[in-house]
């Protein structure tokens, strides 16, 4: 009991405190904020920070980029890797294993390995600035597709030979049969790339140079100028939580799916004995 006490203080420090710092820090005065130790509450609150950190990052431009940014990236990762899963899983081609032990090599390989090339790439066919370059190439996703191909398999082919002996087309079957019977899969794996995409300041710092196009996390770098940082980390702070509430919002909205794709993963796994690839 006392271990389990002990662990779950550690989760809290480890994880709740920080978000609460974070919002405490949002709404205290100039000093409270930068005096040494740290205030752990305000004194007075001071919702004001808000309404500057609004104003100084230009907010309503940096999210409405954020947002077109990520629901493209989402869009495109369901018309690409949901297909993408379901050849893996339930087609038969040549290459097939090595070109899925690519897939999961690719989950290993960090974008600080790829960023030169990337940027190459884009700058030759002119996506460098664009929410092209944004979006495009992160239409695929390992992540995504190993995560519904482990579900895929255990769809019964029956259910599939049932369907096209119903003249259902290849589509179709995707459609109205794999990805609803896999909703609860999809939607975890789209929020996960839904907080990926909405945090992603590597990616928008490589591929962007033009305010016009970046997104939030970069509007947060520009709360920080190198000679007041020192004294505007309230104003950087309540930047921080305006970012952060989307990603709260899509959870809250999301989480019995999340949940209900978790726990089927989880069970998935101890039925197999942590054998299936």
């Amino acid at each position: 009991m006392a271990l389990r006490a002990a662990g779950f203080a550690a989760l809290i420090l480890t994880f709740v405190f920080p978000m609460f710092f974070m919002v405490s820090a949002s709404l205290m005065s100039r000093y409270e904020v930068n005096i040494t130790p740290p205030a752990l509450l305000p004194s007075e609150f001071h919702p004001e920070n808000y309404s500057e950190a609004w104003s100084k990052m230009n907010f309503v431009h940096y999210l409405r980029n954020s947002l077109l940014s990520t629901l493209i990236t989402i869009s495109g990762q369901l018309l690409a890797c949901v297909p993408c899963a379901y050849a893996f899983a339930k087609k038969q081609f040549r290459f097939k294993k090595a070109l899925y032990c690519l897939v999961l090599f690719d989950l290993m390989v960090p974008a600080q390995a790829i960023f030169l090339q990337m940027y190459i790439l884009e700058s030759r066919i002119g996506w460098i600035n664009t929410m092209r370059g944004l979006t495009v190439p992160f239409f695929y996703s390992a992540f995504t597709i190993f995560s519904l191909v482990q579900y895929f398999k255990t769809i019964p082919d029956e259910i599939l030979d049932a369907a096209r002996l119903d003249r259902c087309s290849e589509i179709r079957v995707i459609a109205s049969i794999m990805a609803p019977m896999a909703r609860p899969i999809i939607i975890t794996a789209m929020i996960f790339t839904f907080v990926y995409k909405w945090n992603d300041y590597f990616w928008t710092s490589i591929l962007t140079t033009d305010e016009a196009v970046r997104t939030l996390p970069m509007a947060i770098q520009n709360l920080m100028p190198v000679d007041h940082a020192a004294r505007e980390w309230h104003v950087i702070m309540a930047g921080n939580v305006m970012a952060l509430a989307p990603i709260l919002a899509a959870y809250v909205l999301a989480n019995r799916a999340i949940k209900r794709g978790l726990i089927y993963g989880n069970r998935q796994t101890a039925e197999t004995g942590g054998k299936r690839v």
